[in-house]
């Protein structure tokens, strides 16, 4: 999606509409790890939040090789199982995937001028760009037999001619995957025989593609873990000296994704189109499952904790015990208006095509949290002036 950035003048947003507080106990209370808000500074923040980047890449990118071991377990002998084990390792991996959408927007490793995320996230996809879709048996990449599928090529077939020419990354795995989806109560439902050398036109390629864009999505993966790793002379150990800019580098990340990213272009537009094919993982139907793993990363990053693969919690200084010691009730009323996001997001029925409907069930879900991600965004806001930030640019949709 192409999103413009506004700079935003903090006194113009916080003056932001009276919120009802919540009784959020389990979210609001000090954890006991947590280091006391008034021994907390912009470094001590920093140098969690790189901690916490680091492990949510690395949970992401070891969940995403498995992925990449069920995808090739698939492919060398194809059959039901086979695929239904790969699908459930790519939601498995998303699971991870999408907390870290938290950490874009400032010019990272992720989005920075050579970073990788338009080739690891891109979306809306056009079906017809990778392979068949109905009416059209010959259509895609897959089918072209005068293309050599290597991660060169797709990489360089990636946006090329257009936003939604998309090769690469998550949603061209979904795809393979799941196939078209053309059921108003599930996903897509593309046959095993796909694969099957002999049955599916062109099967053997389908499958050399599906392992190259596999592969080329965890080498992307693998590069963003690299980038945060302790101790070395990377992106990482710059963040870390970077003090109140990196404090605001953080905020205008969970600014952005907020307001701009998940609650304009992957919510309000799908609530204004009703089309199916702007919601985020169209595929699989597990667009409600992204927009819960968004809202979640913005919490890990206001909270500084992040509950790991292996179940166990990273947990530190973190933006909101920063605010907290200029003020308490500031900090508080954010973190309450964060845990209603995350509450909104995860009432919101799947699948999200039918929700987004207009009389459907799902809509006022999908509306509370939109007005909830609206609302917290100016809440981050006021949280950057408390802590010295005067001025941030934020994504707005």
């Amino acid at each position: 999606m192409q999103l413009q950035a506004l700079t935003l003048a903090i006194a113009a947003l916080t003056a932001s509409t009276a919120l009802t507080t919540l009784s959020v106990h389990a979210q609001t209370a000090t954890p006991a790890a947590a280091v006391a808000a008034s021994a907390v500074d912009h470094k001590a923040v920093a140098l969690q939040y790189a901690a916490l980047v680091h492990a949510t890449y690395a949970d992401t990118l070891t969940s995403a090789k498995d992925m990449q071991a069920a995808i090739a377990a698939f492919v060398a002998a194809p059959s039901a199982d086979g695929l239904d084990k790969a699908r459930k390792a790519w939601l498995g991996a998303r699971e991870f995937y999408g907390q870290t959408e938290a950490f874009r927007f400032y010019g990272g490793p992720i989005d920075d001028d050579k970073g990788p995320e338009g080739q690891i996230n891109a979306w809306p996809l056009d079906e017809a760009y990778v392979d068949y879709v109905t009416g059209k048996p010959k259509a895609g990449l897959v089918n072209n037999t005068k293309l050599k599928i290597t991660k060169a090529a797709l990489i360089k077939a990636n946006e090329r001619g257009g936003e939604e020419n998309i090769s690469a990354g998550w949603h061209a795995v979904e795809f393979l995957l799941w196939g078209q989806d053309l059921s108003e109560t599930g996903p897509g439902n593309r046959p095993f025989e796909d694969y099957v050398k002999g049955k599916g036109e062109n099967a053997e390629r389908r499958a050399q593609y599906l392992t190259v864009a596999t592969e080329l999505l965890v080498e992307d993966l693998a590069g963003m873990v690299k980038a945060w790793e302790p101790n070395a002379k990377n992106y990482r150990a710059k963040f870390e000296k970077g003090g109140k800019e990196s404090v605001r580098k953080i905020i205008v990340g969970l600014g952005s994704l907020s307001r701009g990213e998940l609650s304009g272009e992957r919510m309000e537009v799908a609530l204004n189109s009703q089309d199916q094919e702007d919601e985020h993982s169209c595929f699989s139907d597990n667009t409600h499952r992204d927009v819960v793993n968004n809202a979640k990363g913005i919490q890990n990053v206001w909270l500084g904790q992040f509950k790991r693969l292996d179940g166990s919690t990273l947990q530190g200084p973190s933006v909101r015990d920063l605010v907290a010691a200029k003020n308490p009730a500031l900090a508080e009323k954010t973190t309450a208006q964060l845990a209603a996001s995350v509450a909104g997001a995860e009432a919101i029925p799947a699948p999200f095509d039918r929700a987004i409907a207009k009389g459907s069930a799902g809509r006022p879900a999908i509306e509370k949290t939109v007005a909830s991600l609206v609302a917290q965004s100016k809440l981050l806001v006021e949280s950057a002036s408390a802590v010295g930030i005067a001025k941030l640019t934020l994504v707005e949709p």
